[in-house]
């Protein structure tokens, strides 16, 4: 779905580190315990197969993978000097788009950023897919490379759900070159390096990097998605996790229409010949995901939606090999591929913290869906002007009480509780097989616009939720309310003890 923690595969993995941005994802074991973190991605030249196209195995699929290569941006960045040993307002932790928006709207405030990231001209090597509405009210229209019409939901083989909301493919390039000349005519600073330790005084930070370099910062934003390397947790970490394989190929040819994208495919007559894997997925789904660019090119990726413990990498890739044989998607050459893994619900961080947080870090994923990268995006603008109205403000505040107000301001009781409605909706998606799956998603696209845009997009708060709920319970099926019912009521009971309980934040 969101693609937002996308990594390309690569053979090399490194372990959780200070100054990764959100182009890092967290990827795993088959049980998915104890994640680390890879770089980079898998692109340059096309690998074609010898005889033209693949054969029906993961194996030969991954053959075909081209070797990494990295892309870098034609940027001469204005580097921090530490010789002048300066006290910089913000120090940004991470140089994805969470990172990067923070500190070009601090910077335009007239502040002083410095902007911390081991490769600070990388493109991002993911793919982010977006709603253009969301980014239409970003102004950010000029980023997405493709835009689709709308999109299309295949409930099983008879049912088949067309959504007039047109989606786009944001363009790297582009997102990242636009947000580093605003940052660079605004005045920030970069360091190329990854932060290893911060030492807190009262009114300032030290933040320790990798090549012996200490930064002073007054505030300091940690940007550097799951790897969660500055944002403290207190609370046991047991979330759910969506996991997808995806490809960007050359294909003979395949049936989708190129006007619309492929949201959620829910068929499974492609596993009919292999009764393990059919056993399988109806007990833990996926779906295939596809952005068709053309007849013969086209983004393809398998997905289990959330589960606990989440999928192994090679199931996933099995169910999509016979996806494509199924429905004769022959694939001649692979551009790059991708592997992902999106910690989905847990606990937020503590909360009030010193260290200010963006992003994964921060607990932002939407716990249903696993959509980030716009609500990300949408948040750095109360984080910007947090930040700049606390340091502005008469007396200035600073230290942990100027920390303690971004953070109120990045999660208010309404997006706190907002969160705790998407968690209860992950528990009940937890529970479900692939025929309760599809049960869900048939009364889901059934509702208004309304509804399931604003869930998806993070726009429908408690009052609005609760309504949304009703309308779904009224939507579905006979057997999906008695399911709902069924699988939802501790996570409700749950649901409603945490809303109870969430007040001494806000006191």
């Amino acid at each position: 779905m969101d693609t937002v923690l996308k990594t390309h595969n690569q053979h090399g993995f490194l372990r959780p580190v200070c100054g990764f941005s959100e182009t890092v994802s967290i990827l795993s074991s088959s049980k998915l315990q104890n994640p680390v973190l890879r770089l980079s991605s898998r692109k340059g030249h096309l690998r074609r197969a010898k005889n033209g196209c693949i054969r029906a195995s993961s194996a030969a699929l991954l053959e075909l993978v081209p070797e990494t290569k990295k892309e870098n941006l034609e940027f001469e960045l204005p580097l921090y000097d530490p010789s002048k040993g300066l006290v910089v307002d913000l120090a940004v932790v991470g140089g994805g788009p969470a990172g990067l928006a923070v500190a070009q709207q601090v910077s335009e405030a007239g502040l002083t950023v410095c902007s911390i990231d081991p490769s600070p001209k990388l493109i991002w090597p993911n793919n982010y897919g977006v709603w253009v509405d969301e980014f239409e009210a970003m102004d950010l229209l000029d980023c997405l490379d493709t835009t689709w019409s709308g999109a299309v939901v295949f409930i099983n083989d008879r049912t088949k759900k067309d959504l007039g909301r047109p989606y786009g493919r944001v363009n790297r390039k582009q997102l990242k070159s636009k947000m580093l000349q605003k940052c660079i005519s605004n005045g920030v600073k970069f360091h190329q390096a990854k932060v290893i330790k911060v030492i807190h005084e009262e009114a300032k930070s030290l933040l320790i990097c990798n090549d012996g370099v200490t930064i002073q910062a007054t505030v300091v934003l940690d940007a550097t998605g799951f790897s969660r390397c500055l944002v403290q947790y207190d609370k046991p970490y047991n979330p759910g996790y969506q996991v997808a394989y995806g490809i960007l190929a050359e294909v003979e040819e395949h049936p989708f229409d190129v006007d619309k994208m492929v949201f959620m495919d829910w068929r499974d007559s492609h596993l009919k010949g292999n009764m393990e894997l059919k056993e399988r997925n109806s007990r833990i789904p996926t779906f295939l995901y596809a952005m068709p660019f053309s007849s013969n090119r086209i983004f393809l990726e398998e997905t289990s939606l959330v589960a606990r413990p989440g999928l192994a990498m090679e199931d996933i890739q099995q169910r999509m090999v016979a996806r494509l044989k199924h429905l004769g998607i022959k694939v001649k050459a692979i551009e790059e591929d991708e592997r992902c893994v999106i910690p989905m619900g847990g606990p937020l961080p503590v909360l009030p913290q010193r260290v200010v947080g963006i992003g994964g870090t921060a607990g932002m994923v939407h716990p249903s869906t696993g959509y980030m990268v716009a609500r990300t995006l949408a948040a750095a603008p109360i984080v910007a002007n947090s930040i700049v109205s606390y340091l502005g403000s008469n007396g200035g505040v600073s230290g942990n009480e100027l920390s303690a107000n971004v953070w109120k301001d990045l999660w208010p009781i309404k997006r706190r509780r907002q969160r705790e409605f998407f968690c209860f909706g992950m528990d009940i998606l937890l529970k479900l097989d692939l025929l309760g799956t599809r049960r869900f998603f048939n009364a889901f696209f059934d509702l208004e616009p309304h509804y399931w845009h604003g869930f998806l997009s993070s726009r429908l708060f408690l009052s609005e939720l609760v309504f949304f709920g009703l309308s779904l319970f009224s939507h579905a099926s006979n057997t999906s309310r008695v399911e709902i019912m069924a699988k939802g009521t501790l996570p409700l009971v749950k649901m409603i003890g945490n809303l109870i309980q969430d007040r001494e934040f806000d006191d």
